[in-house]
């Protein structure tokens, strides 16, 4: 039933009544409408509507415009250089045939409204289609970044999931220090591997301004070294590699300018976790 509906939302009725279709098209139409009485009705009261547009929209030429007509046939018909004649043949027995002045202007008038009735309908009929097409567009582009969204977010849990498999990680927890006592986070270190992974989804930290970023240290010997900067914020997720190190006695995290420091600002400390 949504294929019947989707096929006669296309416009392809429209098109086929208008004769506006392949010989293809033409035949398929005719098909579905003898297999599926709903194309069949549809294509009747499409037929009905456009006879029904004709009547009502019916434009009588202009009086103007109908004598010069009228008279340029008369004309034609009058003159002798346009017909063969015969010379023996005497002038009073040439009868001069008058048209039929109604037939006339009835032709005119139906075939003006039936040409604008066409027109219209193939304009209306053109401009749903093209509206059609903009909105399957539309949908298509939106599908297609839910899409790679969806993917990029399978994509990640399963690295994550791949993470938390891996037995050369060891979870270390960081606690929040007298500068940010409520604060907290989770580093994932492997040492075979020489990886350093935050929890950004776990992660409990005031959020930083726009001059400010978190910097990872590692404590190495009581030495600090280095391991990169990240930013806090209410939508913070999945996990973020940093700088790589083979060992650490300990992690840390500090408020620095933003870019890092070449050195921890101590007094800035907010958490800290043995390995």
């Amino acid at each position: 039933m949504e294929d019947l509906k989707a096929y006669i939302e296309s416009g392809i009725l429209e098109l086929y009544v208008l004769g506006d279709v392949t010989p293809a098209e033409k035949l398929q139409v005719e098909d579905m409408a003898s297999k599926h009485p709903a194309i069949k009705a549809e294509l009747d009261e499409i037929e009905r509507s456009m006879e029904l547009y004709a009547e009502e929209n019916a434009i009588e030429p202009s009086e103007h415009l109908r004598s010069r007509i009228l008279g340029s046939l008369l004309t034609n018909f009058g003159d002798d250089n346009n017909f063969p004649t015969q010379t023996h043949v005497e002038r009073e027995k040439v009868v001069v045939m008058q048209p039929d002045k109604e037939k006339e202007t009835n032709f005119y008038k139906y075939a003006f409204a039936a040409c604008l009735a066409l027109l219209l309908a193939s304009a209306v009929a053109l401009y749903n289609l093209y509206s059609r097409l903009n909105d399957t567009n539309t949908q298509l582009s939106a599908m297609q970044a839910q899409n790679q969204h969806f993917s990029n977010t399978v994509s990640a849990k399963d690295s994550e999931l791949n993470l938390l498999r891996d037995t050369s990680y060891k979870l270390i927890h960081l606690r929040g220090t007298a500068k940010s006592p409520e604060s907290m986070m989770t580093v994932a270190f492997s040492p075979s591997k020489q990886k350093v992974v935050i929890d950004m989804e776990g992660l409990k930290l005031p959020a930083n301004d726009q001059t400010h970023q978190y910097q990872l240290w590692a404590l190495v010997g009581g030495k600090p070294v280095d391991l990169g900067v990240f930013d806090a914020t209410a939508d913070s997720s999945g996990f973020k590699n940093m700088k790589a190190i083979a060992s650490a006695d300990a992690f840390a995290v500090t408020l620095e300018p933003r870019g890092g420091s070449a050195s921890p600002t101590l007094s800035e400390m907010v958490v800290l976790g043995k390995y």
